[in-house]
């Protein structure tokens, strides 16, 4: 009864591992495709990826066949994926070291030779006994045995592994920080892990006869877990290739997308696996079981993740963790303005309740006018009482804060700014009475009413402030982590790269932003550090020497480059930036007016803003490139530069 129960729960562990490792392997697949799919590791990685599922896919099969004659057809589907692992371990090294810039024509050619190789025993395989034969079955294990010419496959499959792991050792000799250092030697510790998951098929097929049911499941399902526990170390690895995102991002996007996804789906999986066990046990049938297990195993864990999503966080950002506090609870804190609307709303209802009067407004300044933030009753006599109110008389009251004033038909209340001495905006509600009396109840819950609509404003005013600090900045920190993505190694660094690094600085994008802000004259024009561009230095002649006003015809240039052909719209979406800037740039305009005139919002404006000044600074930096390339006798980059960028 023992021996059975152990071979029993030896054979789920391999079922439910292998299931495990083909989630785990598709999951990650999508995870690269979607966030790191253009780079080449990544696309290296994906390939690896897809061979190992082929295996796990076929053994899960094989736990299900009774005949050695269904057996075959899984044992030949499973060496599609056996056969190309030694190519796609050459591959994804060969990656590695090509995006340290150790391009080798010969590694490359090699790369491709071992492909073919591998087709070549793939067909062996599927065609013919020289590689695999025979073989011996078992209901909890099945296996091919050696062909005559198997021991040439196993030269072949440890030659290539060993390859690559001294491609991985000589790309870790080349990081020259701490950090890419200790990710490259995370990556060869785990290299193993498809080797680890293909070996216990090559042993057993050399000597069968050598393994009990038992012991061969047994060694399998440590090989599992190993490939299990590589391959996301891996993943993890491979996913900070080429990413522009932070560390702490792309830790935290990994890690939870891991718990979300195949850990959840492995869960279940395992549960559902186990039902047929438990039917025998408790009497009911599989599929209420099976509803019940899933539902109350996804709800549970989707729960528990939730729970554990700040800790979690700050475990992954350990040094981080106060800072990272802070950041996540802005997100709670910070107010739309939907929020702050529905914040206005319900004091103003509160107010207009307590005071038994049923028209009320709160209007806060905006430029030379005042915006009705939210208002109850009906709008049109408020509009018109806005109009004829001579606003100045009210600011300037001499009435003392924290009472009523009696303008016309209305009581109002001046909201005053806690940090300076301000009106930010005005509570209105329709008078009740010729004078303003309230009863001490009535004057402190307005008073505290008042307060929080003070606070409220002030709060949405400090974080506008914010928003646009935020929006100055996205665009200097995209060039800062386009910067710190790209890891040092050993090598020289070509004089055109290091002018291509300083071109895409974020020096020289804050300095196109500050002579775009100051186009037609001021400080940030004049002493621009654009104005040492060649190009601008080559066209003095034309502008009679004056070299802000060839900066200025310079960024004209650029800007006429993003003009779409075809006649001029101000809706259509392929005109929008050029709109922006001419708008913004050429004619001087106000944001709140290009956003009317263009028929989007201000915070839509600020966000294709800063899409428009990046797509001048290109343009920029791309005549600058060709202007240097003319002077050396050049009209495009040399070789070496193209090499370096890809």
């Amino acid at each position: 009864m023992m021996p059975n129960l152990f071979l029993s729960a030896l054979s789920l562990g391999n079922m439910l591992l292998s299931s495990a490792i083909i989630i785990f392997s598709f999951s990650l697949f999508l995870y690269l495709f979607a966030y790191n799919f253009r780079n080449n590791v990544a696309r290296a990685f994906s390939i690896l990826l897809a061979f190992i599922s082929i295996i796990y896919v076929g053994d899960v099969f094989l736990q299900r066949v009774e005949t050695f004659t269904d057996a075959v057809v899984w044992l030949r589907f499973k060496w599609l994926g056996i056969a190309f692992i030694p190519a796609a371990y050459l591959h994804f090294s060969d990656a590695i070291l090509r995006s340290m810039n150790a391009y080798s024509p010969r590694r490359w050619l090699a790369v491709a030779l071992s492909y073919l190789t591998s087709g070549a025993f793939l067909l062996l395989v599927t065609l013919t006994d020289l590689v695999v034969r025979d073989g011996f079955f078992f209901p909890q294990a099945t296996q091919f045995a050696a062909g005559p010419i198997f021991p040439l496959f196993a030269i072949f499959f440890f030659a290539l592994t060993g390859w690559g792991l001294h491609n991985i050792n000589q790309a870790r000799a080349r990081c020259l920080t701490p950090t890419t250092r200790r990710r490259m030697s995370y990556l060869g510790a785990a290299f193993f892990a498809p080797a680890l998951g293909v070996f216990p098929y090559l042993i057993f097929a050399s000597f069968p006869a050598e393994f009990s049911p038992r012991l061969l499941l047994l060694l399998n399902l440590l090989a599992k877990i190993g490939v299990g526990a590589m391959l996301t170390v891996m993943s993890y690895t491979v996913a900070y290739q080429g990413a522009l995102s932070p560390d702490r991002i792309i830790k935290h996007n990994l890690v939870h997308f891991l718990l979300r996804g195949p850990l959840v789906a492995t869960a279940v999986v395992g549960l559902m696996l186990s039902v047929p066990t438990v039917e025998r046990w408790i009497g009911l049938t599989r599929e209420t079981i099976l509803f019940a297990t899933v539902i109350v195993a996804i709800v549970i864990l989707e729960l528990a993740i939730n729970l554990a999503k700040p800790w979690a966080d700050r475990m992954l950002s350990w040094g981080d963790r106060a800072e990272l506090r802070r950041i996540q609870e802005l997100d709670t804190r910070l107010l739309t303005t939907g929020d702050l609307r529905q914040l206005l709303e319900n004091i103003l209802a509160t107010t207009c309740d307590l005071l038994q009067v049923q028209t009320g407004f709160v209007v806060a300044p905006d430029d030379q006018a005042w915006r009705i933030e939210t208002f109850a009753g009906a709008r049109e006599p408020i509009r018109q009482f806005l109009a004829r109110t001579n606003w100045a008389d009210v600011l300037q009251s001499a009435a003392p804060r924290g009472s009523f004033l009696v303008v016309g038909e209305f009581w109002l209340w001046r909201l005053f700014a806690k940090s300076r001495d301000e009106v930010i905006g005005i509570l209105g509600v329709a008078a009740r009475a010729p004078a303003a009396h309230l009863t001490d109840r009535e004057q402190k819950l307005v008073a505290a009413l008042a307060q929080q609509a003070e606070l409220a404003l002030e709060d949405r005013h400090l974080q506008q402030g914010v928003f646009n600090v935020l929006e100055e900045l996205t665009s200097e920190i995209e060039l800062l982590q386009r910067a710190r993505s790209k890891p040092r190694y050993l090598g020289a660094i070509q004089a055109a790269q290091a002018e291509d690094e300083a071109i895409r600085s974020p020096d020289f994008h804050r300095a196109v932003k500050d002579a775009l802000d100051h186009y037609w004259g001021g400080p940030k024009l004049s002493e621009s550090p654009l104005l040492q561009l060649s190009i601008v230095q080559a066209s003095l002649e034309e502008y009679e020497g004056n070299p802000v006003r060839a900066l200025r015809a310079q960024i004209a240039r650029a800007i006429e480059s993003l003009k779409p052909d075809g006649t001029r719209s101000l809706t259509a979406p392929e005109w929008l930036l050029y709109n922006i800037l001419e708008l913004k740039v050429i004619q001087g305009k106000k944001v709140r007016e290009i956003a009317y005139q263009l028929a989007i919002s201000e915070s839509d404006l600020y966000r294709k803003q800063r899409v428009a000044i990046q797509e001048v600074a290109r343009t920029l930096a791309t005549m600058e490139e060709l202007r240097k390339g003319e002077s050396n006798g050049a009209g495009k980059s040399s070789p070496e530069t193209k090499t370096a960028e890809e």
